[in-house]
C-alpha cells in the first residue's frame, strides 16, 4: 500500500488498528447471529414431536349461583402428542378458586382433567377467574377461564336479644 508522504505515519497506524477492530467486531457479530439461528432451528425441530395438550373447552360460565355455593367445573383434556404429558403446575388467579388436576403423566392418546372450585361465600357480584396450566407439551402454558354472577344471599334477621329477668 502506497501512503502519500503528507499523511503522518501515526495516523496511518491508527487507521489500521481501527480497521482491525472493526473487522474483528463484525466477525464476532456474525458468529453470534449464526449461533442464534442454529438455536432457532433446534427449537423448531423439537416442537414436531413430544406431548401436546388439547382441552375440550377452555372457558366455563356458571351463570347465576347463590352466595355460599362451591361452584365446580371439570375441564377435560387429551394428550394428542407422541410423548407423555405432565402438568407441572396449575394455579388459580386468586385464593377463592381451588384447582385440582391429574398429577400422573398422561400417555399419548389418554385423557386427564383440571377441576376448578370457586368459593362464592362473601363474594356477591360478577366474577371472572383464570387458571394457569403449565405443562411439558407444545406451547408450555394454557389458560382456563371461569365466570359467573353470585347472587347475594338473603340476610336473616338476628333473633331478638332477651334480657335476663332478675
Amino acid at each position: 500500500m502506497n501512503i502519500p508522504e503528507h499523511i503522518p505515519l501515526t495516523i496511518t497506524n491508527e487507521i489500521r488498528k481501527l480497521m482491525k477492530r472493526s473487522i474483528l467486531t463484525l466477525l464476532i457479530a456474525i458468529g453470534f447471529a449464526a449461533a442464534g439461528t442454529a438455536q432457532d432451528a433446534k427449537v423448531s425441530v423439537n416442537s414436531d414431536g413430544g406431548a401436546k395438550l388439547k382441552f375440550d373447552k377452555t372457558e366455563h360460565d356458571f351463570g347465576t349461583v347463590k352466595e355460599g355455593t362451591q361452584a365446580t367445573v371439570t375441564f377435560k383434556f387429551k394428550n394428542e402428542g407422541t410423548e407423555p404429558l405432565v402438568l407441572t403446575s396449575v394455579q388459580a388467579s386468586c385464593g377463592c378458586t381451588t384447582p385440582k388436576w391429574t398429577k400422573e403423566p398422561i400417555a399419548p392418546g389418554d385423557y386427564g382433567e383440571v377441576t376448578a372450585i370457586y368459593n362464592s361465600k362473601n363474594r356477591p357480584g360478577n366474577f371472572t377467574k383464570t387458571i394457569t396450566v403449565r405443562h411439558n407439551g407444545e406451547g408450555g402454558t394454557e389458560y382456563l377461564t371461569i365466570r359467573g354472577f353470585v347472587e347475594k344471599a338473603e340476610e336473616k334477621p338476628a333473633p331478638p336479644v332477651q334480657a335476663n329477668p332478675q
